[in-house]
């Protein structure tokens, strides 16, 4: 019987937009014309292998400086940076990712999703180390190509040392506020404890050799049992993406993490209600970039592929396929019963159906899902139901029938889905919001400006049914008809007023109330502060109980006054609170609790 082999461990590139996770991969690759090594990389479907020879090509000196001997077949690094990415490569529960990097500009700091990834590698327990990026745009780097970061460092000015080191600290602080130990690389005493901080370029290539160096001893020294694989057992991954391909139809990008997969092999992969059984019609993986001409040519078929390993595979009866979702090669459909349990664990353990008031959240896989749980239960937002796939007319339903006690749940959150039409329709009929986005953090920015927003309006829909505080005053000379209503001219001096609202004189006593305002000779609901328009009142004559050019005021009834000073005060205007504080002093002259709190 074969032994079990040491496998490449798996790493994942994480960090915030415009950091230069993407860069830096390329500079890893040495896919950038400049840094290529021809022949060194081998590409693999959603991943990619940085074979031993060529880390110890790019790391010989910082190698035996170090005093580390490799013992890996190489890295395998997921070449789609980001949550996503991450998220769905899942083993149980946990990340299939062994270890991660996090990628920080040096300069920017912390941003919105640095935060989240955090919070991300926190919840699967994932070693990670910190790329500090962008070292050259430190004022008065003088950039090494490809050096090593120490050599660099050490040829650079003490201000700019200085200055890089400041940058460091400030990471460091930051990091120990999160509850993480960390330093620079070169000073950490314990790499079990602390956090290792690698300062570097992707665009000069400085410091590349440190991360390589880094990750190959991290993974030596700490994951030795999780690196031994069996290379004759059946093939176990994890289905990173599902794709459509020109010339295929639909595929699946799967990451390899255990035994063999060949081409004819049966196999059980997991979908939202069953377990998929199919055939392996062929496996794939990418030709050398630079050979890529026509779409439908990018591929070489091969025979087999061993752990651990990215490849796609094409087969008959995809559809259904989630990503995040367990393959596994199996012997008879019988087999695949094992791992629909599985997955029928992992599904009831992620999607939540309960009758709680909460937002309802769609997700493109099991991961991401699991990350938005996460995020929203942080931040203290209830969930009603939380599942994967489009957004359906019942996820509308649900949320309108929260809607119906809480408007500010009546939300659904899409990430990375479709919205069904007849969703859309359903949301216009019942004014639910349907937000959408494929970035964890911009969806969850998006909710808390709608929230932001739908409070406002919510609060200022029960301003609806209050009599607001409003002063107007008789234009002499504008005097259509005396009673009857009377029709007069006026000018709203402050506050508002609207159609409804009952009137008092400047003494406290009632004269009647709004029948219609006109401006234009159109009719309106409320008029505002500078506003000239015609009124008619029920209830006085003009001449009698009111006079040309009295000022007159709504007359707001005692609980009325009350709420609006207590709970609405800040839906009012600067006008309409002067206004109210003389309202109150009429009244309180014959009436010395009216307004009293």
């Amino acid at each position: 019987m074969q032994k079990p082999r040491v496998r490449q461990p798996l790493i994942a590139v994480l960090g915030h937009v415009d950091h230069g996770k993407t860069s830096l991969l390329d500079a890893i690759r040495g896919t950038r014309v400049a840094a290529r090594e021809a022949g060194a990389i081998t590409q693999h479907v959603g991943a990619s292998e940085i074979p031993i020879d060529a880390i110890r090509k790019i790391c010989g000196k910082l190698l035996e400086r170090l005093k580390i001997e490799l013992t890996l077949p190489g890295l395998l690094f997921i070449d789609t940076p980001g949550h996503e990415a991450f998220t769905n490569l899942r083993r149980r529960g946990g990340s299939l990712a062994d270890l991660a990097t996090l990628v920080i500009d040096i300069n920017e700091g912390f941003m919105p999703q640095t935060l989240e990834s955090l919070t991300i590698l926190r919840t699967y327990k994932t070693p990670f180390m910190v790329i500090a990026n962008k070292i050259d745009l430190i004022p008065g780097w003088k950039a090494i190509p490809r050096a090593c970061f120490l050599e660099s460092f050490a040829k650079q000015r003490p201000e700019v040392q200085r200055t890089l080191d400041e940058k460091v600290y400030e990471l460091v602080g930051k990091l120990h506020e999160l509850g993480f130990e960390s330093e620079r690389f070169d000073r950490v005493s314990d790499f079990r404890r602390q956090v290792s901080i690698v300062p570097a370029s992707a665009k000069t290539g400085e410091g590349i050799a440190e991360i390589l160096t880094i990750l190959s001893g991290l993974a030596q020294r700490y994951l030795e049992k999780e690196l031994m694989v069996e290379v004759t057992g059946p093939g176990r991954g994890t289905v990173l993406e599902v794709k459509e391909e020109v010339g295929l139809g639909k595929t699946i990008d799967v990451i390899i993490y255990d035994g063999v997969v060949a081409k004819g092999d049966l196999f059980a992969v997991g979908g939202l209600d069953k377990v998929i059984t199919s055939k392996v019609r062929c496996l794939l993986q990418p030709k050398p970039l630079d050979e890529i001409r026509d779409p439908e040519d990018r591929f070489n078929q091969v025979e087999m592929v061993y752990a651990a390993a990215g490849v796609k595979i094409a087969a008959p009866n995809l559809e259904g396929v989630v990503a995040g979702a367990p393959f596994l090669v199996i012997k008879d459909i019988a087999a695949a019963e094992k791992l629909w349990q599985e997955m029928q664990q992992e599904l009831e353990r992620v999607r939540i159906i309960s009758d709680v008031n909460g937002v309802v959240l769609k997700a493109d896989a099991l991961g991401s899902l699991e990350a938005l749980e996460g995020q929203l239960k942080a931040k203290g937002i209830p969930i009603r139901k939380a599942d994967v796939g489009d957004v359906s007319r019942r996820d509308v339903i649900e949320a309108a029938t929260v809607g119906k006690s809480d408007q500010l749940l009546a939300v659904v959150l899409a990430f990375n889905v479709k919205v069904l039409p007849d969703a859309v329709s359903e949301a216009e009929r019942e004014g639910v919001q349907i937000l959408r986005d494929n970035v964890i953090y911009r969806l969850l920015e998006q909710y808390e400006s709608w929230v932001k927003k739908k409070s406002e309006e919510v609060r200022a829909n029960r301003l609806q049914g209050f009599v607001r505080p409003g002063k107007i005053v008789i234009k002499p000379g504008y005097v259509f008809r005396r009673s009857d209503p009377a029709i007069v001219g006026i000018d709203v001096l402050g506050g508002v007023i609207r159609t409804k609202a009952p009137l008092m004189n400047k003494e406290g006593k009632s004269i009647g109330s709004i029948r219609e305002l006109q401006k234009d000779k159109k009719p309106i609901q409320e008029a505002k502060l500078g506003d000239e328009l015609a009124v008619s009142i029920d209830g006085p004559m003009i001449g009698r109980q009111v006079q040309e050019g009295d000022v007159l005021y709504t007359d707001v009834p005692r609980d009325h006054v009350l709420a609006l000073r207590r709970d609405l005060r800040d839906l009012l205007s600067g006008d309409e609170l002067s206004v109210l504080d003389e309202i109150i002093a009429i009244k309180q002259k014959t009436d010395p609790t009216y307004g009293v709190m």
